[in-house]
């Protein structure tokens, strides 16, 4: 009996085999008729030479290792349902022995390369020590390995993704690349997203920001120091970065004072903030520069965590990942390189624990009474944590302006 039952098992895993490598292979021969049929046509209208695509086409391989497929015929993916924790405690995402590494490796590198930073700074007005800090966040300097061709992952991505419309218009992008004859395909390399060299740019994002700064006629974010620095210090501008102002501090606001007040749309001058008893955490006076110009309260754990106020500045970091805490790490490390800065003195409290699900049933909640939360997706934006917090004032409570377990009765 064991023997027929293991001789069946290996019979049924041969034949399972048999069958995924026919259906992959069906995949396969379908992508090729799609290259073809679907996509040069498109690219051929964008402005695409036939050379360029076809050599780009020549080698491609779809990657069925890349995350979030779903290929043409097989199971579709799940659904993933909305019960994990939104985060893990934002402590963890700034790691003092990381940020401490990069911070003396950017100051090196901001020495050794301080005349092409210099110019950089001169010309678009980005501080050096920002732009170092983006380079070590996104490719750790340039020394990251990227591994992935870049065709062959848009390629795969637009033909059999979850999101292929988004995949597919950076393939496109890519083609263009190629066509310009910046980067040869064998040398263009990228994530397993398509983000591609020291800046980390997408395609579409290299034809609108990068930058030929060592002259050479080529933007080369690959190979080249001065032209990925440079194409990052172009992205910020292009963005809004506002030259000679700062990201934004770190404070100490007062017990009276809501926390309730924060977000992009509720810009006041910084000296309406000072007047109103928020203080620098660093003990130094607002610079007088930005006392007159507008800013913002942000406070991304409530009256749980480290406290801002920020300049439109910190809004144009967000624009290079859509993260309140990605754009106050790379202030952070800005400030370590540039200032020698050390690490937020506020403590981030136990956050980061609620499940989204609740967390969208509290802003369903919310919405219900009447309050703006942004997108009800189960993440506290800036929107669900001072609409919450303008519940709480009303209801008795003292405002956090940051959902918490003791909240999800009382918010019904």
């Amino acid at each position: 009996m064991l023997r027929f039952l293991s001789l069946s098992t290996l019979l049924f895993c041969v034949f399972t085999g048999f069958a995924q490598a026919a259906s992959k292979a069906d995949v396969e021969n379908q992508f090729r008729q799609w290259l073809q049929r679907d996509l040069w046509p498109e690219a051929e209208k964008s402005g695409v030479s036939a050379r360029s695509f076809k050599a780009a086409f020549a080698d491609v391989k779809l990657n069925w290792d890349l995350p979030d497929l779903a290929p043409p015929g097989f199971p579709k993916p799940k659904e993933q349902k909305q019960s994990q924790a939104e985060f893990s405690s934002p402590g963890s995402y700034f790691s003092e022995k990381r940020l401490q590494g990069l911070a003396a490796t950017g100051r090196s590198l901001a020495s050794t390369h301080a005349s092409t930073l210099k110019r950089i700074e001169k010309t678009y007005g980005v501080p050096a020590s920002v732009v170092v800090a983006i380079w070590g966040r996104e490719s750790g300097f340039g020394r990251a390995k990227i591994p992935y061709p870049v065709v062959d992952v848009l390629a795969t991505k637009a033909f059999m993704s979850t999101r292929p419309d988004l995949f597919r218009r950076e393939l496109i992008a890519a083609l263009h690349i190629l066509d310009s004859g910046d980067v040869e395909e064998v040398s263009m390399r990228g994530s397993w997203a398509g983000a591609m060299g020291q800046p980390q740019f997408m395609p579409s994002s290299f034809l609108q920001y990068a930058v030929d700064f060592d002259g050479d006629g080529r933007r080369d974010i690959w190979n080249s120091v001065p032209d990925s620095l440079a194409s990052i210090a172009n992205y910020l501008v292009k963005k809004g970065w506002q030259r000679g102002r700062d990201w934004g501090f770190e404070v100490s606001i007062p017990a009276g004072v809501s926390c309730a007040q924060e977000g992009p749309d509720l810009a006041r001058p910084m000296s309406d903030w000072a007047a109103k008893g928020i203080t620098r955490i660093s003990g130094k006076a607002f610079p007088s520069h930005e006392r007159s110009a507008p800013s913002m309260m942000l406070v991304p754990a409530g009256t749980h965590g480290p406290e801002f106020i920020v300049t439109p500045n910190f809004y144009v970091l967000k624009e290079y990942n859509n993260s309140d805490l990605y754009a106050l790490f790379i202030g952070n490390l800005a400030d370590r390189i540039g200032a020698g800065g050390g690490a937020f003195r506020g403590t981030w409290g136990d956050v980061g624990n609620m499940l989204r699900s609740d967390v969208l049933a509290m802003q369903k909640a919310l919405v219900a009474k009447g309050y703006d939360v942004g997108k009800a997706d189960g993440l506290a934006g800036y929107k669900t944590r001072r609409s919450l917090g303008d519940w709480q004032a009303k209801n008795g409570l003292a405002p956090t302006c940051f959902p918490d377990a003791t909240l999800k009765a009382k918010l019904r």
